[in-house]
């Protein structure tokens, strides 16, 4: 928890005590909610850089508005953290992203004041737009604002969002917070002249009653009405030789300014928020500010991990020779090794090269990696395009962002049985994140879909020989999920083997139990068969590596040898690897077998650290002990 928390941030806990302050003392008061987040950052670990750059708007736009009444939705949510802490949470704040406390993300279950829940990029102006158009119908007279980043409106969700607000009557305001890409340049005085000028109450006021009276005259009509905004939008351009797609979907559009003069965001927000029809705030912001190592490094401080506040230095745990590499940079290291081999291989990521390490391949071979931004189902398919003609796209995608793209991977590449490889990074249980962040899904998801390969390796090793097979051609799409984190083993460079395909392997043998665990809970289930020896128990230990096409040779060895089964996954067990066990054993007509299951359970899945969760949800080796305990003491 926070040493100090300043003077005027002690006043408030709720946005009715921030309305509370002059707007002179404003400045201030973003001034210390600021250095909140920065000590809170420091020794509890968050997303830090996008939260500092909005903090100037967080604090306008609860000063303007009416929270919770009126509702304010957060584009992916790691710039939220403001919010939170004034919005009733601050003393709690500490819990953020802990088993039990905060979760990272905005979410209606937690807060009043949370009106959408946000983990992932691209949805609020459609959320938004929902709500603005439900308040309309109820009469209930409420604001809604979407906040939204650069990166985030480059999404198709965003583009969908825009298309239909510009289209339906609605009072939405979209805030688009610019924090890397310029989409309109301010140019020099005229620029901001046409700030003042079209954010001004006056020139609203009568460009306003200049449109009603053109009305009332019958001079004009909705068809025309849209007309003379295409027009005036057309002087505007014209004037300050800027151009935006906002305006050419009849979007009122209203910047950049900047969006750390938060004295000067409460003027345009109070000057526009009654004005009827949809609008954007186009607002200048810098990632991490007011902390220099985060504004000078933004994709390094966007969640450093513990850092020394007044340093700057990161706390990063040594790496030493005896420290097993990443399963994400064994990814990317043999990624580079097979494309120096295979010209045809390309790298495609969706604004995550260098979480998923393809940042290595795009350092040696930047015309052959395609960062496409927050696009995940565009992803998809421009790989398939590329292997429509030939090339090996490796599409790497966090696999709870691959569900996003579950249409594409069914019309787009399974349907043409394309060669290419889909890579998911961070499948399983990722921690703190939480449930928008759980691989949870994609085994359950993807299992069903025709002439897909799916597999799932235990090991770094393994992960680098299913990249090789993967990356020959003939095999089709070929999916392959690893964990985020480290691996175990510290001699992973080894030479490539081709893999079998649908081929598992027997680990450990035993008698009186069977486990079958498919991906890196393997290692979890050879420490709890350790654990059952010492009590007199023989299980035998089988990772399946492929979940499609399961190995059916090896398990009808299992299902004649063993009547007491256990399935170990890291994924829902709803429909998953142990679903497609049982329905082995129904298909071939096995009867009197008892089979238990460990997954996750049907819930999503809450934040806290992985071991932590794991213990949770009985994953780790004394939850399935537990298990092989329980079954072993039935009568099959």
């Amino acid at each position: 928890m926070s040493d100090t928390v300043g003077a005027l941030l002690q006043k408030v806990e709720y946005p009715s005590d921030l309305k509370k302050l002059k707007e002179e003392e404003l400045p201030q008061f973003c001034q210390e909610l600021r250095q909140f987040i920065i000590d809170e950052l420091s020794h509890n670990p968050g997303h830090l850089g996008a939260s500092l750059g909005v903090v100037e708007l967080t604090v306008a736009l609860h000063y303007v508005y009416d929270m919770p009444s009126d509702n304010i939705v957060w584009d992916v949510g790691h710039q939220a953290y403001g919010h939170k802490i004034i919005t009733g949470r601050r003393t709690l704040f500490h819990t953020n992203r802990q088993l039990g406390g905060l979760c990272g993300f905005p979410n209606p279950a937690e807060s009043e004041y949370d009106s959408f829940i946000a983990g992932h990029a691209s949805n609020s102006i459609s959320a938004a737009l929902g709500l603005d158009i439900a308040s309309a119908k109820l009469k209930e007279n409420k604001h809604t604002v979407a906040v939204i980043g650069d990166a985030a409106i480059s999404g198709g969700l965003a583009f969908e969002g825009l298309n239909n607000t510009s289209f339906y009557k609605n009072n939405l305001l979209i805030v688009l917070n610019d924090n890397h890409m310029a989409i309109d340049t301010p140019v020099g005085g005229l620029s901001d002249y046409l700030v003042r000028l079209t954010t001004s109450k006056t020139y609203n006021k009568w460009r306003y009653r200049f449109s009603q009276l053109m009305q009332k005259w019958g001079l004009i009509n909705e068809k025309k009405k849209g007309l003379m905004i295409r027009r005036n939008n057309s002087l505007k351009a014209a004037i300050t030789n800027q151009h935006n797609i906002f305006e050419g979907l009849n979007i009122r559009y209203f910047g950049p300014v900047d969006g750390h003069d938060v004295q000067q965001l409460v003027k345009i927000l109070r000057e526009i928020k009654e004005y009827e029809g949809p609008k954007v705030l186009h607002i200048k912001t810098t990632k991490g500010k007011g902390f220099k190592p985060a504004e000078e490094s933004a994709a390094e401080w966007h969640a450093p991990g513990k850092f020394n506040k007044e340093t700057g230095e990161r706390i990063i745990p040594p790496i030493t020779k005896d420290t097993p590499p990443l399963f994400q940079d064994v990814f990317g290291h043999t990624l580079l090794e097979l494309a120096r081999e295979n010209e045809k291989i390309i790298g495609i990521t969706p604004a995550m090269p260098s979480g998923c390490s393809m940042s290595f391949m795009m350092h040696e071979m930047p015309d052959r990696v395609y960062d496409v931004g927050i696009s995940e189902g565009h992803a998809v398919t421009f790989s398939a395009g590329l292997a429509k003609e030939g090339m090996m796209p490796f599409c790497n995608i966090y696999s709870s962002f691959m569900q996003r793209a579950f249409d594409n991977v069914i019309h787009d590449v399974a349907l043409q049985n394309l060669d290419m490889v889909l890579c998911l990074d961070r499948a399983g249980l990722v921690g703190a994140d939480g449930a928008t962040h759980h691989g949870a899904f994609d085994l359950a998801a993807f299992r069903c879909v025709p002439n897909l390969t799916i597999a799932s390796p235990m090991n770094v090793i393994e992960l680098r020989n299913l990249m090789y097979t993967a990356s020959q051609p003939g095999h089709g799409p070929f999916m392959i999920r690893y964990p985020r984190g480290k691996g175990v083993l510290l001699d992973w460079h080894l030479p490539f083997q081709t893999m079998e395909v649908g081929k598992g392997y027997c680990v450990t043998e035993g008698d009186d139990v069977a486990v079958l665990s498919l991906g890196p809970l393997g290692y979890t289930v050879q420490k709890a068969i350790s654990k059952a020896k010492e009590l007199g128990l023989s299980v035998a230990h089988y990772n399946m590596l492929f979940l499609k096409p399961l190995d059916e040779t090896l398990l009808h060895d299992v299902a004649k040898k063993f009547k007491k089964i256990v399935t170990v996954e890291d994924g829902v067990i709803k429909g998953g690897f142990g679903s497609a066990v049982l329905e082995f054993l129904a298909d071939n007509g096995y009867t009197g077998h008892v089979v238990s299951r460990v997954g996750l359970p049907d819930q999503f899945a809450t934040h806290g650290t992985p071991d932590e969760l794991y213990h949770l949800y009985g994953m780790d080796a004394d939850g399935v002990l537990k298990v092989i305990q329980e079954i072993n003491s039935k009568m099959p």
